[in-house]
């Protein structure tokens, strides 16, 4: 009679592989070794979520948007109504304990990432 063990669903697989295969809740350690491009070696990096600065009224962009938009003649590219996405990218921010390098770890999608 063949006795089949049951593996684990996810055998070797990297942690954000995982995540990318599904839409799931992650937590996520406040403190990884990972690669640090600065010191050329593998280095303790605290975790952090990256958020996007607040936009400047003066940048360039903005003044160009704004020159197309006065006027008669409205919107010039058609605005978003309904959102398609049910979850966003997160980003991670990690920044190295012994130089202070800072670099982004692509982002995925999840439903919510918990650093723990």
């Amino acid at each position: 009679m063949n006795v089949c063990k049951r593996r684990k669903k996810y055998k070797n697989v990297d942690v954000f592989s995982i995540a990318k295969l599904e839409a799931i809740n992650m937590n996520v350690p406040k403190e990884i070794t990972t690669y640090c491009p600065k010191c050329r070696e593998h280095q303790a990096h605290a975790v952090s979520l990256y958020k996007a600065g607040k936009r400047r009224a003066l940048a360039k962009g903005e003044r160009h948007h704004k020159r197309e938009k006065k006027g008669y003649g409205g919107q010039k590219y058609p605005l978003q109504r309904e959102f398609a996405k049910t979850t966003k990218k997160q980003t991670l921010r990690l920044k190295c304990k012994k130089c202070g390098y800072t670099r982004h770890k692509e982002g995925i999608r999840l439903r919510k990432l918990a650093i723990v």
